[in-house]
């Protein structure tokens, strides 16, 4: 089996109480000790597991750290549905601000940041998880198409509103207050052409 393979497989029951044992230590020794500070023998008492529980799982530590990041970083709220793109596009990045500025949030997006620059499998990563982002936005900002509205390309919503929040978070710049995260959206709508975006 591979080490794609090992991260994709997500199998139930004991093994599934397992993982999240071990994902929650991951994460939390990446927020005490910073990336590449601790061993699989760190991870595997901190999670109350063998360490071959974790070799045979995920066959080393590269590979644990990317499913951690991946599993994390795509976890998400269902996609809002507000009847608006304005509303939509609101409560999207309300829910990404509180999911990165939550508990675990800051521990999370530096390992992801870290495992990108790594290697090929964390490269791999990188791009399965915008993919996966990408189809994610995709959906909602159809929608608002068929509503016939205008909406932005998902790229430029990365940009424009995901990507301050996460420097926000990352150098600690400032808070992601509800205002902070509702004017991200509204300037990027402003620069869109076609008819004006009515606000609530």
């Amino acid at each position: 089996m591979d080490d794609r393979q090992r991260v994709r497989r997500r199998p139930g029951g004991r093994s599934a109480r397992v993982s999240a044992a071990v994902h929650q230590a991951v994460t939390d020794l990446v927020g005490e000790r910073g990336y590449g500070s601790f061993t699989v023998g760190d991870v595997a008492a901190r999670a109350g597991v063998a360490d071959s529980s974790i070799y045979r799982r995920w066959g080393n530590l590269e590979t644990l750290l990317t499913d951690v990041a991946l599993t994390r970083l795509a976890a998400r709220s269902p996609m809002p549905d507000t009847g608006s793109l304005v509303g939509d596009l609101r409560t999207y990045a309300a829910n990404v601000a509180r999911e990165i500025t939550g508990p675990e949030g800051l521990a999370v997006l530096r390992l992801a940041i870290a495992l990108t620059g790594n290697d090929q499998q964390g490269l791999q990563a990188r791009d399965d998880f915008l993919a996966e982002r990408t189809r994610f936005l995709e959906s909602m900002l159809d929608r608002a198409r068929e509503r016939g509205e205008h909406p932005p390309d998902a790229l430029d919503l990365l940009d424009h509103v995901m990507a301050p929040m996460y420097i926000r978070v990352l150098f600690g710049a400032g808070p992601l207050t509800p205002e902070y995260v509702d004017g991200l959206v509204d300037r990027l709508l402003r620069a869109q052409p076609g008819p004006e975006v009515e606000r609530p």
